[in-house]
């Protein structure tokens, strides 16, 4: 009895490690990927000021960040997802935003204003919901 005993409480260790693990993955996801939508806010208001003559310096650096931060989010993503044994649509929607900086990038170094807006509101739309789901859905 004590052998089965024994079996249980490290199957209960086990559980609760493996619970613990996937709330400190969701926590990292959380934040990551509010740092992504705030990134892409801080995008949108140095776009702000290149209509009032303001230097592309800031927006391009912002670009880099932007890429940075979706890249962290995508591996938090997949971290969630797959040790975390969270959901898998995070990552694909994680990957997608990437991909999508990605495209945003090129459309805004060409000139082609009329793709470039349209690209940055999806992209923040979905970051948004991102750290909305994150902070408000189940852990």
């Amino acid at each position: 009895m004590s052998h089965s005993g024994a079996m249980t409480t490290m199957a209960g260790m086990s559980i609760q490690t493996q619970a613990a693990k996937g709330r400190g993955l969701h926590s990292a996801f959380s934040y990551v990927a509010t740092l992504g939508a705030v990134a892409v806010l801080v995008q949108a208001v140095t776009a702000g000021q290149l209509l009032g003559d303001g230097s592309a310096g800031m927006h391009g650096i912002g670009a880099g960040a932007v890429h940075l931060v979706g890249l962290a989010q995508l591996v938090a993503a997949l971290l969630l997802w797959r040790p975390g044994r969270g959901p898998a649509w995070p990552a694909l929607v994680s990957a997608a935003i990437l991909l999508l900086g990605f495209a945003q990038s090129m459309t805004g170094g060409s000139g082609a204003v009329a793709l470039h807006v349209p690209l940055g509101m999806a992209i923040f739309g979905l970051n948004l919901w991102l750290a909305l789901w994150s902070w408000t859905g189940p852990r």
